[in-house]
């Protein structure tokens, strides 16, 4: 009794504890996927250890009865699983089977990428669980649901195990192309879209529980839950999705159809760039404002991971976009920016009679300061805005000394140049500069004839791509002032209204840098001549006086 009072009065810790987490729970980091040994028989000892275990590491989401609604489960999305309905998704069993035991210790070792669940390893986390404490709370999370208890429902007893192919070929161009082809004929398109970006359905779905979904963008590995490779990714066509829209393609497609399909989407999927500096490349044309301009090809991009504002209420950790890309062109008296990210609706209206109220937060108990997934903000189509900002320190910076990433302070502004999509929809220029001292007060437009950034925005197939071109140099002090051969600090800020985004319910990057090359001066060029004719110079003369040394030693002897 003790122990549920405990997890009853700290479970605000632990929700916190998981939006602060959340962001980098999106990158795959892969524990082991096979026990070393099958599941010990259960005994009381297992269970009861189990349930301590449950308890403590695993109710604030799940919940005590293991319904899936622990104190956290409303701030997140996706909900938490419900043990006691007997549904699982990720399985390497047939559609509808339960999962084997090692398909739930692999869940629970692994964890699910782009979600609260973190990884329960201990080679892979220092506080994780221990192969033998994994076992024991599979033990005691299987007590949850009937069905668990049934031998006739035993999937590998009854043979509802799949396998993965025996003769699986290696990843090839040759198999992308026939996975292509598999990918339009199975009308795959029809929801994840053309190009995999999750924008085929334009409207919500729902799960079975009810809760509105988002079709899975695979060109995103980090957001596929179960795991990114060719065999996970084979593995859901084959299994299906149990609670979801997605089917068993294993009636409809052939083993040989499904390796290929996986492999076209893998081929599919983002390769991040793992550098923190933007370097914009010198042009001696006009900058364009077009985002097709082929001009932006020549342009090395940089992508910039984001995570939902967790840093101040109203938080929110269930962010739309998680990565945007950046390139940076500049010339000899402008620069431009050319921002794209995944967004599956192209949201160009905003309703600010249904904007948030961040005293909401009070009026919900303990966890004043969290945003509810589902039931506090509108997640809808046609409501808010889709928007993007770019923030700058207005101060150039000494040393590593830099305004907070979230807006600043009172004593170290922030400059932001913010596009908004229903601006730009209604006169094609939707983008405006403000300043911020602080997220407590709201971002401070400029004036009329202070406002400089120019832009122009496309959206094609579930993607944004947002151009914002302004002078290098400026009069106003409020600005940032670009200077060749600077690091300047440069942070994103990110809306996606049909997400229920919008004020300070949003996502958001660190600072990264964008650099502008310096021409390097002639004078290093003469400097390296004059050194190297020194250099030869010294060397020559060191070989004569030695060599005349050698012929006077000689004539000595």
């Amino acid at each position: 009794m003790q122990l549920v009072q405990l997890m009853l009065g700290n479970w605000k810790i632990a929700a916190t504890a998981l939006a602060l987490t959340f962001g980098a729970l999106a990158t795959p980091v892969w524990a082991a996927n096979s026990p070393s040994k099958a599941m010990p028989q259960v005994t009381d000892e297992m269970l009861a250890n189990g349930q301590t275990i449950y308890f403590q590491r695993c109710s604030f989401c799940h919940g005590l009865l293991g319904d899936g609604e622990g104190p956290a489960a409303k701030y997140l999305d996706p909900r938490p699983r419900d043990f006691t309905l007997g549904t699982f998704k990720f399985r390497t069993t047939q559609s509808g089977e339960l999962p084997t035991n090692e398909d739930l210790f692999r869940t629970i070792s692994r964890g699910l990428q782009g979600t609260a669940m973190q990884s329960f390893d201990s080679d892979m986390i220092k506080n994780g669980l221990s192969e033998d404490d994994r076992w024991a709370v599979i033990a005691y999370i299987k007590t949850f649901a009937q069905e668990f208890d049934d031998p006739e429902l035993d999937p590998v007893k009854t043979g509802k195990v799949i396998a993965l192919p025996a003769n699986r070929p290696a990843y090839s161009p040759e198999l992308v192309e026939k996975g292509k082809v598999i990918f339009e004929k199975a009308k795959c398109w029809s929801c994840h879209g053309k190009l995999g970006r999750g924008d085929g359905n334009k409207e919500f779905r729902k799960d079975d529980w009810g809760f509105p979904i988002r079709i899975r963008n695979v060109t995103h590995p980090w957001k596929i839950k179960a795991g990114g490779e060719v065999e996970d990714i084979y593995m859901r066509f084959t299994s299906g999705i149990s609670g979801t829209p997605m089917p068993s393609f294993i009636k409809s497609l052939s083993e040989d159809d499904r390796w290929n399909l996986a492999n076209y989407i893998k081929s599919l999927q983002h390769q991040l760039t793992g550098h923190q500096t933007l370097r914009a490349l010198p042009v001696q044309t006009e900058l364009p404002t077009d985002p097709g301009d082929p001009a932006w090809n020549g342009a090395a991009p940089m992508d910039m991971r984001l995570a939902g504002q967790v840093v101040a209420a109203p938080r929110w950790q269930n962010p739309s976009v998680e990565m945007v890309t950046v390139q940076a062109l500049f010339n000899e008296k402008d620069i431009a920016f050319r921002i794209t990210w995944d967004d599956p609706f192209k949201d160009i209206k905003h309703d600010d009679a249904q904007a948030f109220n961040p005293n909401e937060l009070a009026k919900v108990g303990g966890m004043t300061s969290y945003v509810e997934a589902n039931d506090m903000v509108p997640r809808a189509l046609d409501t808010f805005r889709d928007s993007v900002a770019l923030q700058f320190p207005v101060k150039a910076p000494q040393g590593t000394k830099k305004p907070h990433f979230y807006r600043g302070s009172s004593s170290d502004q922030v400059h932001l140049w913010v596009w908004k999509a229903d601006l730009d929809a209604a006169n094609g220029q939707g983008t405006q500069e403000g300043n911020a001292r602080g997220w407590k007060q709201p971002i401070k437009a400029q004036k009329e004839d202070g406002q400089q950034v120019m832009g122009k925005a496309t959206w094609d197939q579930g993607r944004w791509t947002v151009v914002m071109k302004r002078p290098l140099q400026t009069g106003d002090k409020n600005d940032v002032q670009f200077q060749k051969g600077i690091f300047t600090p440069m942070s994103v800020n990110a809306w996606d209204g049909s997400n229920g985004e919008h004020g300070l319910i949003m996502s958001l990057s660190t600072w990264h840098y964008v650099f502008l090359e310096a021409p390097t001066p002639m004078t290093v060029y003469v400097y390296a001549v004059l050194a190297f004719l020194i250099a030869g110079g010294l060397g020559i003369w060191l070989m004569r006086k030695v060599q005349a040394e050698g012929e006077m030693e000689e004539e000595t002897t």
